[in-house]
């Protein structure tokens, strides 16, 4: 084990990264992750690249079954229409690798049940303010064991698969945090053996909901005129971003703060644009422009930016499916050959 943590500087950079399979993608999904994915199949020639939809941390929130399914697919399909190529990455569900849901057993025996009622993913999902505490009387009704333990399924996910590299937004910080510290208490315990993961910070700006520009775009929103799926249409994005909130100031200027619509527009417009500008520049720029026209210009940059993605995605769905069967197959078989080698040498350290 000692050869094998000396030879990891010489080792290729391998990077995983996950999304849920709840929903059709929005453009918040795609540019703070997904387009990063297909950038790195570039950028990243000599990488090992993993890639899944991670079903099993979709079900801490009750999913009907016909619905998940169909989602499930959908995610597949979307990854593949936005320029993921399975010759280049391993596209995979997470519920198809049990090696992911057994090294989470594995770490939750030596993770701090302290650090975890730290975390404010459950909090969030919870509704609940983020000093609350596990002896809080709505915690105790309402918390259950798989949300709590989420973060540790998430380090499992990484390490399983001894990722060197994660790319994770703000909100994610904690978690890759979290997942240092169970390589620390496994590595204490068993040897050095599990990888410390790098993080991958990316550097587009969050992008918030149209009609609530203080809360981020999100796929479960009850309003669907929040957010723009990478698969809408034109018209539809169009339509979505001419309701866009916004405020009544005079001009451009980019303050989230103040002008948290103005701000999310430009936040929008810059991720998208050609000339690689950043949102202040760009309300520099357009000062005077009137935020109809402003609308407008977004709703251009994203059309364009989304070119061919809809075609690609109605092509793989409306087909026979086989190809989407061939990928599905051929990810799970490439994944669990990476996260068997990890778990064969777990097992040994543990002495099962």
């Amino acid at each position: 084990m000692r050869r094998l943590l000396s030879t990891q500087a010489l080792a290729p950079k391998v990077v995983f990264s996950g999304i849920q399979p709840t929903g059709i993608p929005h453009i918040g999904n795609y540019v703070g992750a997904l387009r990063q994915w297909a950038q790195f199949q570039q950028k990243e020639p000599d990488a090992k690249l993993l890639y899944s939809l991670v079903d099993l941390h979709a079900i801490t929130v009750p999913q009907a079954r016909d619905q998940f399914r169909r989602w499930r697919r959908e995610s597949l399909a979307s990854l593949l229409a936005i320029g993921l190529n399975p010759e280049r990455c391993t596209i995979f569900y997470q519920s198809s690798v049990p090696a992911h849901a057994e090294l989470m057993w594995i770490l939750s025996c030596t993770a701090s049940f302290g650090y975890l009622s730290r975390m404010t993913q459950w909090k969030q999902k919870l509704n609940l303010p983020s000093n609350a505490d596990l002896d809080g009387r709505p915690v105790g009704s309402r918390l259950k064991l798989g949300l709590f333990s989420y973060p540790v399924l998430q380090a499992a996910d990484i390490l399983v698969h001894r990722a060197t590299h994660v790319p994770v937004g703000d909100d994610q910080k904690q978690h890759l945090e979290f997942a240092r510290e169970c390589v620390t208490n496994f590595n204490h315990a068993y040897g050095p053996l599990l990888i410390e993961p790098q993080t991958i910070t990316p550097t587009v700006h969050r992008i918030m909901s149209l009609t609530d520009p203080t809360t981020k775009m999100s796929k479960s929103h009850k309003t669907e005129r929040s957010r723009i799926l990478i698969t809408d249409k034109p018209d539809d994005i169009k339509a979505k971003l001419a309701s866009a909130v916004t405020d009544s100031i005079p001009g451009i200027s980019y303050d989230p703060a103040a002008r948290p619509g103005i701000s999310n527009l430009l936040d929008i417009l810059s991720t998208f644009d050609a000339l690689q500008r950043t949102p202040s520049q760009l309300a520099q720029e357009y000062s005077d422009l009137h935020p109809k026209k402003l609308k407008e210009m977004v709703s251009d940059a994203v059309i364009t930016g989304l070119d061919g993605v809809r075609a690609r995605f109605l092509e793989l769905l409306e087909g026979d499916g086989k190809y989407l069967d061939f990928v599905e197959k051929d990810g799970t078989r490439k994944a669990i050959q990476s996260a068997e080698e990890t778990m064969c040498l777990v097992k040994e350290a543990i002495g099962f």
